[in-house]
């Protein structure tokens, strides 16, 4: 594998509807389409990213880049928004405008779950096998597809930083819980006033808001500003506070049902899935491939450590494309 490249590599990006809700999409590399079964030149595999909360498609541009160029650019690196986490271009709704109603809550925890197997169902063919990466609330995501559609090609399912238990009683969630599940209604009206600024101002209150880091990924701060869309910060903590609730047990059956095709990556300073986690599912799985981080990368990896996260699980997987 080779090193990720410095030079930016293009993306192509699209807005779409998926179960009848918003959704960003960002594709490297020239497969665009890969849901004909006909068509030539399909890749062997797909490189499917999950995102955690807020699922902004953005805040993985750089990741995916430097996944691709780690890679050889031989395959290709997707990245898809959480339903209705993303602002949408003018002339597009958050929900789609029709009379059929495609999912049940599809900006809650489940609607998730079942919107990213729609995407797939219909975007690509079910010959291309996936390499699945999923950070923070993605994890419990990919885990719940996992469970739910066996018949997935999964090679590989990589879970960063994974929420995937007790998120209530984590450090964070004991902070952020009562104030997802009962006060978040109070955040809309001063979100409300902040989208009237101009660009220019939200992107400096951002750089402001994460002044305290290093270096901080540019696409992160862009990212960033769509925050200041009311829609997409109601649907982000419902979601959110969906989470506190529903995430409890972890689903030790589908781990050991899947535990050959995982690999998971604890924080060492992880306030939402704290060393004690990593240490009672490394006891309990003692042959499974559980990693604790070395370099004290943050749980939001994405704004400052993207390309050497990337490096990682290229090397990772080496032994794994060998064998395609």
């Amino acid at each position: 594998m080779k090193a990720a490249s410095e030079e930016p590599v293009p993306l192509h990006e699209e807005f779409i509807y998926c179960c009848g809700a918003a959704t960003h999409v960002l594709k490297c590399g020239p497969w665009k389409d890969l849901s004909k079964d006909e068509a030539k030149n399909l890749p062997r595999l797909l490189f499917m990213i999950i995102p955690g909360n807020p699922g902004l498609a953005g805040y993985y541009r750089t990741f995916i880049q430097a996944l691709y160029c780690g890679l050889n650019q031989q395959y290709p690196v997707w990245v898809v928004s959480h339903a209705g986490h993303c602002k949408p271009p003018s002339g597009m709704e958050m929900i789609e405008d029709t009379d059929i109603k495609e999912l049940e809550d599809v900006f809650g925890l489940n609607g998730q779950v079942e919107h990213k197997l729609n995407f797939l169902k219909k975007n690509v063919s079910k010959d291309i096998k996936l390499v699945l990466i999923a950070h923070s609330i993605g994890c419990y995501i990919t885990l719940e597809m996992m469970k739910r559609a066996s018949e997935l090609q999964v090679l590989r399912s990589v879970l960063l930083f994974p929420t995937i238990e007790r998120m209530a009683q984590s450090p964070q969630g004991k902070l952020m819980t009562p104030l997802l599940c009962k006060l978040r209604y109070i955040l809309y009206m001063p979100v409300y006033l902040l989208s009237f600024l101009p660009e220019g101002v939200k992107a400096s209150l951002v750089r402001f808001a994460l002044r305290g880091m290093k270096t901080c990924d540019e696409s992160s701060i862009t990212t960033s500003v769509n925050l200041f869309s009311v829609d997409c910060i109601a649907n982000i903590l419902y979601m959110a506070s969906q989470e506190m609730m529903k995430v409890v047990e972890r689903d030790s059956t589908t781990i050991k049902q899947n535990l050959k095709k995982l690999i998971f990556y604890y924080g060492t300073g992880d306030s939402w899935c704290p060393q004690s986690y990593y240490d009672e599912i490394k006891m309990d799985f003692p042959d499974g491939d559980i990693r604790l981080c070395e370099k004290g990368l943050r749980h939001a990896f994405v704004l400052d450590a993207s390309k050497e996260m990337a490096a990682m699980i290229t090397d990772w997987l080496r032994d794994d494309l060998t064998k395609l």
